[in-house]
């Protein structure tokens, strides 16, 4: 029945030529939510509704989403020109299919996580509250995001889904588009900061109406890191890092302009190849790795290897340099949920002040001396 009456919705306001124009009204100072870095949407507030924009969902997009975010009772009394939006949602949210694990912790931080009813790979999932929820057949497996099955997802009948691309062609989104079903994309992956990343939690904060909410834990999320960054200042030395590994025969390491390298600069250390730029990872020969960092002290995030005896495996000869012969190799690959699902790659982004932490326990142990790291491990 939800399929039918949105569709009826749609059909109205399709029928309309002329947008209603009403006054803006917001519960915040401004008449937009706040936002302090991200770039990637913004919200309008009006007497009715709110207007969600998602304008950088991938990169080099040139289009902008826009959605309706109304009642079913304020929907009845207003009229749209249905082409200038991407999507209708009705609200309040009471189900919702997410398509990334970093969607998840926007959910679980505000106490929404019984919304989630459905997501693609499972098995990705670290946390512990979702995976409950998940072993109970309270959320459907959807497939790969790459084939979502749509039949499942139709037939659950979500309020929205919350999507991710990277060149704006998805089939699948289209085809749930037609249903009836609005489809948001989410380009929180996109920023480039590490805190305005983080600061997606305010875009699920505007889906459930939980502005302030999202407010607040986005100000202790951006206190507790720039508090971390500063402690970081006061260290003594700032020892010399390398990240990355090779695939075959190219070594993948980030380039200094790129968030992880953002990380290392706020942890006050000395990153091989901070003066590097560009999208994407450098891509480099070993020869020239072992030759700028053979000396290294700190080697971070080799690969997805997850012992010294597996990167000997792979390749002797990355025994050569100190941090190997130290056993000074640090790694996030081995901190995963039950069914194996990388704990970082889902709660990163929502959470740079642990993974700074984690940092300067590694690389300052002395100004975190109680500190436990939440993601990274000595690798043994």
């Amino acid at each position: 029945m939800k399929f039918y009456r949105l569709l009826l919705l749609f059909l109205i306001v399709s029928a309309c030529k002329n947008e209603t124009k009403h006054d803006k009204v917001s519960t915040f100072e401004s008449k937009q939510l706040d936002l302090k870095y991200a770039k990637g949407f913004a919200v309008d507030y009006y007497q009715n509704y709110k207007i969600l924009s998602i304008t950088n969902p991938w990169p080099e997009s040139d289009k902008t989403y826009r959605y309706v975010i109304i009642s079913k009772d304020n929907m009845a009394k207003t009229t749209f020109n249905a082409a200038e939006f991407d999507g209708f949602i009705e609200d309040p949210i009471e189900t919702i299919v997410v398509t990334s694990t970093t969607h998840i912790p926007g959910l679980e931080l505000l106490n929404e996580e019984e919304a989630l009813i459905g997501f693609p790979g499972t098995d990705y999932v670290s946390s512990e509250k979702t995976r409950a929820r998940i072993d109970a057949k309270k959320v459907r497996e959807l497939g790969k995001n790459e084939g979502i099955n749509t039949e499942v997802l139709l037939a659950l009948d979500p309020d929205v889904v919350i999507g991710f691309g990277v060149d704006g062609v998805n089939k699948t989104f289209d085809v749930i588009k037609q249903a009836g079903i609005p489809v948001v994309y989410n380009g929180d992956w996109v920023e480039a900061s590490v805190l305005a990343k983080a600061e997606w939690i305010k875009f699920f904060g505007v889906l459930f109406n939980k502005e302030k909410e999202a407010d607040s834990i986005f100000n202790t999320i951006e206190s507790d890191y720039l508090g971390a960054k500063t402690l970081a200042k006061n260290a003594a030395h700032s020892p010399t890092v390398f990240s990355g590994a090779m695939h075959k025969d190219v070594w993948y390491m980030p380039n200094g302009s790129s968030a992880e390298a953002q990380f290392l600069k706020d942890a006050n250390v000395d990153y091989l190849w901070s003066d590097t730029t560009g999208n994407g990872s450098l891509a480099l020969s070993f020869e020239a790795v072992l030759e700028k960092a053979k000396n290294a002290e700190i080697w971070l995030s080799p690969s997805y290897y997850g012992s010294l005896e597996q990167l000997e495996e792979a390749s002797t000869l990355y025994t050569n340099f100190e941090a190997f012969k130290n056993k000074n190799i640090y790694t996030f690959s081995n901190t995963t949920g039950a069914t194996g699902g990388v704990l970082y790659y889902e709660l990163g982004i929502a959470r740079p002040d642990l993974i700074l932490k984690d940092l300067i326990k590694i690389t300052h142990p002395e100004l975190l001396e109680d500190y436990k790291p939440y993601f990274f491990e000595k690798l043994k």
